[in-house]
């Protein structure tokens, strides 16, 4: 079939004019291509910022929440510091009215020692009288024993007098044991005025010590007076502050909703474009495969007789498998895609696979090596699965390393794409696209691919896809 593409008539104007035409298409499509998988990436960047954003906004509301309960804890904490204000200066007026009255008796108390000691002096003054009461007492006692006698021996004519003697005796008598019981009663009292004073001594003496703590009480009331005070101020501060970051918060909100809402849009337009640009690559990817297919020899030519002739190649080697039994038709169609465990991206198996990895794959390696810009040469069924690939292109996966593996490891997954579903389910003997190697995370590599269709006992199996780069 290469052959045919030799056959082209040198410098027929009109052929010339539709290969140049198809080139210009093959290359309009190719950077509509690569233009569309750069909108791809620009919109999977400003989605992952819109989710971002979008996160950023419930943290912002959640921040808005919270400085909404900050600033009712600020008005309430300023509330507290005033009440807290109003309290302690009517503690303050009360504990310092009871501090001066319990002063007052403080100092009250420690005038009685002075009036207790002159108390003493007076009781001893009074029991010195006593004792000279009673000496005279007993002077005059003995005076009246001494008229008695002299009274007694002057018989009838003293007999008056010896009365009078008698009473003054007895007189003596009574003022001796009376002056006695107020010297008993002095005593008692002295000792009682004495036990007094010890008490109020030691009552003085804690007044003493209670006297500093009042002045102490004084200064720290008067500490924490200035306390509140800069506490009232703090917290005026505080909730000043709280006001102003409330106003702050409030327009960065406003401020990230409509950036919020700009991004959507970009977002929204950018997707628009991609569509539009998909929409021109898919029709320029048609005037280009028509123009492959009129014979008219272009620089896709060889590529294209280079994948009709691999494909050949391998049609021949799988109906050759079938026809000795060494592949099943059942095998080659297996569509029970078994997930490979741990592998990221996903990766299956069929039963085809294994016949694939060693028949098929040394065929894509030398097609491929064949050609310095040839990329990969592979296999495709109906629903995109490739059961093998290039040597390159077929390592085992690194766990962990998605990256590499998308690049590195591109068998035995499934890649769907507008231009392979197009040739999937439309019929022709080639087809030739430019398409977006997804590589993932946003990574493409634009390509020129010729797809050929494999059938196998009358059913359509998939394709042979070639991909180069001009």
């Amino acid at each position: 079939m290469f052959e045919a593409w030799k056959n082209w008539e040198k410098g027929h104007g009109d052929g010339e004019l539709l290969g140049k035409l198809g080139e210009r298409c093959g290359d309009m499509a190719l950077q509509c291509s690569d233009t569309a998988g750069y909108l791809s990436r620009l919109n999977q960047h400003i989605q992952r910022g819109s989710t971002r954003l979008h996160d950023l906004q419930a943290n912002m509301a959640q921040l808005s929440a919270n400085q909404l309960e900050s600033n009712f804890a600020s008005e309430e904490l300023q509330r507290t510091a005033s009440r807290a204000q109003t309290v302690i200066a009517e503690g303050s007026n009360v504990a310092a009215r009871s501090l001066d009255e319990f002063a007052g008796l403080i100092a009250h108390v420690m005038s009685l020692e002075e009036k207790l000691r002159a108390f003493l002096d007076i009781i001893g003054t009074v029991g010195t009288i006593s004792d000279e009461l009673g000496s005279i007492a007993k002077q005059t006692r003995m005076l009246g024993i001494n008229a008695a006698i002299e009274a007694g021996r002057g018989g009838e004519a003293t007999k008056g007098f010896a009365v009078v003697a008698d009473e003054i005796r007895r007189l003596a008598t009574q003022a001796g044991e009376s002056t006695s019981s107020v010297s008993e009663k002095l005593a008692q009292l002295d000792q009682s005025a004495r036990g007094l004073i010890g008490g109020v001594a030691a009552g003085i003496d804690i007044g003493r010590q209670t006297s500093g703590q009042i002045d102490r009480i004084r200064s720290v009331m008067t500490e924490i007076s200035v306390l509140i005070t800069q506490f009232q101020q703090r917290s005026e501060a505080i909730s000043h502050c709280n006001r102003e970051g409330a106003e702050d918060v409030a327009i960065l909100k406003d401020g990230l909703e409509q950036f919020c809402a700009s991004a959507e849009e970009s977002a929204r337009e950018v997707d628009t474009a991609r569509l539009r640009l998909d929409e021109l690559e898919g029709e320029t990817n048609q005037m280009l495969n028509l123009t492959a297919h009129s014979q008219v020899q272009t620089r896709n030519s060889p590529y294209i007789g280079h994948a009709l002739d691999a494909a050949a190649e391998i049609a021949r080697l799988i109906d050759n498998a079938l026809a000795t039994d060494q592949i099943s038709i059942a095998e080659l169609f297996d569509t029970d895609y078994r997930p490979v465990p741990n592998s990221d991206p996903l990766q299956y198996h069929t039963r085809f696979v294994s016949f694939a990895d060693i028949w098929v794959r040394p065929l894509l390696d030398r097609h491929t090596d064949q050609d310095s810009s040839i990329v990969g040469c592979c296999l495709v069924d109906m629903n995109g699965f490739l059961p093998t690939h290039i040597s390159a292109r077929s390592q085992r996966q690194r766990p962990g390393d998605r990256q590499w593996n998308l690049e590195n490891s591109r068998n035995r997954q499934i890649f769907m794409d507008n231009q392979t579903r197009h040739a999937l389910d439309n019929e022709g003997d080639f087809f030739l696209y430019t398409y977006r190697q997804d590589f993932g995370d946003g990574h493409y590599r634009a390509l020129r691919s010729v797809l050929v269709p494999l059938s196998f006992k009358g059913r359509r199996w998939g394709l042979f896809e070639l991909g180069y780069l001009i």
